[in-house]
């Protein structure tokens, strides 16, 4: 099967695709690729980075830690020095080290939120954030030329490595729970403390957490923070339906506010005290509500697509500027390097804010979260219920619809825009979005998006409405343009 190293790096299934070999001609691509002139982009980054420095590290999948090993060796014997973390960590730990180690790039061996039978390679650029889409290809340029060209992988023993100083071993979390007491007002915390439960969903993100909140007096129960390399046959992902076990333990007593992380904790997810999913959309725009009104803070809102439109609402309410991306948090990072940005983030999770680097936050959003409600005083529930007073209704639902065959994306929506409907559910579309796949605004500002997948016959199908029933009836037309292309 050819190895796709697309715009969040590579992913397939353990011991099919994601081998000891392939992965070995992956790095050496990345060891090419790090080297090429194009690789940073100098109006992005404060200093020049080390040219010969990489960060690597590792999730808690089966075997990422010896992936991680094999990475590290390849990189070696092309000459580069690598900070290979000593165990498995978060990704934006390992994001915030490249960072901070004036690295040339990083390495994060993860699959994220998929399956556990996945494995895969994030790539990290000099500025923390994710390497560019052009980045990517170029490492699958190499990745095809060396093949061509029957040119193996460099590699070096791990013990001689390790004697010449070619791999050092590195804890990164000290230095990145240090940037995060600078981002997160820990006082107010600690002046209203909480009852928490965090479910780390056996991710890398297990204990982090629990060890940031110690002296804050706030009770914290953690679930699922064991190694478990399966995952316990869960999608590692969190939304509400892998969350029963954090809905169980609020429901049992052991807090009033659930925090999730997914399987390398970039992405978030939330409980309220009444076993309620708190989903990214809500705590994107409570987080953006609490940086304005109680910190007093400003600068420009940038979100994807496919995400709620509260955001825009609170934006005009504080008079800020407001950008719409296409899925993806390189997208919106892209904003963050260029652009003085309050918040960002996107309806899978992935959220950041100003004086962070451009990369989604799961352990971070989680801190901001536990500030918003000890700020406020209130339940996170009794937040949610203001929130939606201000600036809701808004319901939300996502559907993959399934396709006989693949579907040109560029076709599809020039045939969606010029035959676009003149009202959905009984409202006028008055709004045509082609930023990415197809987006119709209605009167109401409900909204349906239509983008079909770029790996399989998928059509991803999300809307947003003031009511469930326009839910529904936006999810109907998406499923009769389904139809209609089966």
């Amino acid at each position: 099967m050819p190895i796709n190293f697309g715009t969040d790096g590579w992913r397939a299934v353990i011991s099919e695709t994601f081998t000891f070999h392939n992965l070995r001609m992956v790095s050496q691509a990345i060891a090419d690729t790090l080297r090429s002139p194009n690789w940073n982009a100098p109006d992005t980054l404060e200093k020049a980075p080390d040219l010969h420095k990489v960060v690597v590290g590792y999730d808690s999948r089966f075997l990422s830690d010896r992936y991680a090993i094999e990475v590290a060796r390849v990189l070696a014997a092309n000459g580069y020095t690598v900070y290979l973390s000593q165990s498995d960590v978060p990704t934006p730990a390992i994001s915030y080290a490249v960072y901070n180690l004036n690295a040339v790039g990083g390495v994060m061996i993860t699959a994220s939120h998929n399956a556990p039978r996945y494995n895969g390679v994030k790539l990290k650029a000099a500025c923390g954030g994710s390497a560019s889409p052009e980045q990517c290809h170029e490492v699958e340029i190499y990745l095809n030329d060396n093949e061509e060209l029957a040119r193996g992988p460099n590699l070096m023993d791990y013990d001689r490595a390790r004697e010449m100083g070619l791999i050092q071993r590195f804890n990164p979390m000290p230095d990145y729970y240090q940037h995060l007491r600078r981002l997160i007002d820990f006082n107010v915390i600690a002046e209203n403390p909480q009852r928490v439960v965090v479910d780390s969903m056996y991710g890398s993100g297990r204990g982090a957490l629990k060890s940031i909140l110690q002296g804050t007096g706030c009770e914290v129960n953690e679930i699922r923070g064991e190694m478990n390399p399966g995952f316990g046959g869960c999608h590692p992902e969190p939304i509400g339906r892998y969350l029963a076990p954090l809905a169980g333990a609020i429901a049992t007593g052991l807090g009033t506010i659930g925090l999730a992380t997914d399987g390398d904790a970039d992405r978030t997810g939330a409980m309220d005290e009444r076993g309620n999913f708190v989903d990214p959309h809500k705590i994107m725009a409570l987080a953006l509500r609490h940086l304005v009104e109680k910190r007093g803070m400003r600068g420009s809102v940038v979100r994807t697509v496919s995400t709620t439109r509260m955001i825009d609402r609170l934006a005009k309410k504080y008079g800020l500027p407001n950008f719409e991306t296409p899925v993806g948090f390189n997208h919106i990072a892209d904003y963050m390097l260029h652009d003085d940005v309050l918040i960002g983030g996107e309806e899978s999770g992935g959220i950041s804010f100003k004086g962070h680097i451009p990369e989604g936050d799961g352990i971070l959003m989680g801190l901001l979260l536990l500030e918003v409600v000890a700020a406020s005083g209130k339940t996170l529930g009794e937040l949610v219920d203001d929130l939606l007073l201000d600036v809701g209704p808004a319901c939300y639902e996502r559907r993959d619809m399934r396709l006989v065959h693949p579907v040109s994306k560029s076709e599809m929506v020039d045939d969606l825009k010029n035959n676009a409907p003149a009202e959905i559910g009984g409202q006028a579309v008055t709004d045509v979005v082609t930023i990415d796949g197809i987006k119709y605004v209605t009167a109401d500002d409900s909204w349906l998006l239509i983008r079909p997948s770029g790996t399989e016959p998928v059509l991803r199908v999300y809307a947003e409405a003031r009511t469930p029933e326009m839910v529904q009836a936006l999810l109907a037309y998406g499923q009769h343009i389904a139809d209609g292309i089966s």
